[in-house]
């Protein structure tokens, strides 16, 4: 029998009973070592230190595969300027065409070789400020442009043997009252028509200009020297009192001391004729018809949609139907408000090469590159519009010019885009979905919708 002889008691602690650390092996690990063990708090310092350093290696090891990873990815290519070009005044604006660039700058015009980089000619005479330049290359050393000034007002120019000629200021009026402010400008290709969109006091509306590029041509080619005294020179007859103090030097740009006046030369170019004045659609108020019958004579076609204008829908249904929506929705268009409708004031528009959707009548001549019909959508409408550009200059320029084409859509408009060989046409709407038109085809070939619903400002062909 085991029996114990004195009482139970716990052992006080000694440094025998200390833990045993890993450093007593060290020498196992690596021996010469064995007799270089820091004491204590310098083994807790080293080994913070290389806590320190480890987590540094890691992160330098990191980011060395991730450089090594983007070094098989296509770099961008880096592109510094090679030459510099020396303007007066302060640039605002520049486009290309053919082997000049145009530079809008804020005493007038000037003109840039690319090929020596040096200043060719430079127009100056009204030193109006050029806020934005469309440029296009006619062929035969001739180009056409179009330059918007400050003031909204649109100069037409033909560039010819280095030297401006101004055809004319599409937008000008007698009356500076009655004058209208131009908010966008385009160039089809080709060069054969302008659009210009503009804006008076309470509406905006259209303008399509075709342009004599032929003739201008065929004008260059008989008086070739008459055009290349031309340089630095303005036509405006609203200009022509003070042309003498307006075609003075000024810096680097011009090139000859007495600029000839267009007005003294022989050449003569043709004047651009307006085709269409498209208006923005109005409102749709309440029926004006009295019977289906004569809702049905106001249709020319009845395979083609229209506007939504020939209905038999009265005005007193209109407000019936308003009435119920407001007492319905009283309390969400208290809280957020009611936009009235106003008739739209900005519109973007194409020109469109020909195509099967298009049918022309068989007097009409349609040549593949050049435009046949014209594509215009306004803001916050839910339509696409298609005209012609080659009906009798009678029908053109009618007030109330209808469209040969309409597209409605869903939701209205918010912005579209045409491929560069005019086949395909992109239409976004405002609830966020795009829709790809094969203008071939007379076909959609793709409605896309955003998950998100985002508001498309732009969109664009690559």
């Amino acid at each position: 029998v085991n029996t114990r002889k004195h009482p139970l008691e716990i052992p006080r602690p000694s440094k025998k009973d200390w833990p045993k650390e890993d450093e007593e092996d060290f020498f196992l690990q690596d021996p010469d070592r064995q007799r270089g063990v820091l004491p204590q708090p310098f083994r807790m310092i080293n080994k913070l230190v290389m806590q320190v350093f480890e987590s540094a290696m890691e992160i330098i090891e990191r980011r060395e595969m991730l450089r090594q990873a983007q070094k098989p990815k296509v770099q961008p290519t880096k592109c510094l300027p090679t030459a510099e070009f020396q303007v007066t005044g302060r640039a605002n604006c520049l486009a290309v065409s053919g082997k000049y660039i145009f530079v809008g700058l804020s005493v007038g015009l000037a003109a840039f070789n690319t090929r020596d980089f040096k200043d060719v000619c430079a127009w100056d005479a009204v030193e109006t400020e050029i806020c934005a330049i469309h440029a296009l290359d006619l062929g035969k050393e001739c180009h056409v442009l179009l330059a918007l000034d400050e003031m909204g007002l649109v100069w037409l120019f033909c560039f010819h043997r280095e030297s401006f000629l101004l055809v004319k200021v599409l937008n000008e009026v007698e009356d500076i009252s009655k004058r209208s402010t131009c908010v966008e400008v385009v160039l089809s290709p080709g060069g054969d028509y302008a659009g210009v969109l503009l804006q008076g006091n309470t509406k905006a509306w259209l303008e399509i200009y075709q342009l004599p590029k032929d003739s201008w041509l065929m004008e260059m080619e008989k008086k070739p020297g008459a055009a290349a005294g031309l340089a630095c020179s303005e036509r405006s007859s609203s200009c022509t009192s003070s042309s003498a103090q307006c075609s003075s030097q000024r810096g680097t740009f011009l090139l000859q001391e007495s600029p000839v006046s267009a007005n003294q030369t022989d050449v003569k170019l043709d004047l651009p004729v307006l085709l269409l004045t498209v208006k923005p659609p109005e409102p749709i108020t309440g029926s004006r018809f009295k019977s289906p019958l004569d809702a049905l004579k106001e249709v020319n076609d009845d395979s083609m949609l229209g506007l939504g204008y020939n209905h038999l829908i009265k005005d007193f249904q209109w407000d019936l139907q308003e009435a119920i929506f407001r007492s319905t929705y009283q309390e969400y268009l208290e809280a957020e408000g009611v936009i009235k409708e106003e008739i739209p004031r900005h519109a973007t528009f194409h020109f469109l090469l020909p195509s099967q959707i298009l049918q022309v009548g068989p007097k009409m001549k349609v040549q593949p590159d050049v435009p046949a019909s014209l594509g215009v959508h306004w803001d916050g409408n839910h339509n696409f519009c298609l005209y012609l550009l080659n009906h009798p200059l009678k029908k053109q320029v009618d007030s109330d010019l209808k469209p040969d084409i309409v597209w409605p859509c869903a939701a209205p408009i918010a912005c579209s885009a045409v491929s560069s060989c005019s086949r395909y046409l992109a239409l976004a709407g405002e609830d966020a979905t795009i829709t790809i038109w094969d203008k071939h085809l007379e076909y959609p070939l793709s409605v896309t919708a955003i998950l998100e619903k985002r508001f498309i400002r732009s969109i664009h062909f690559l």
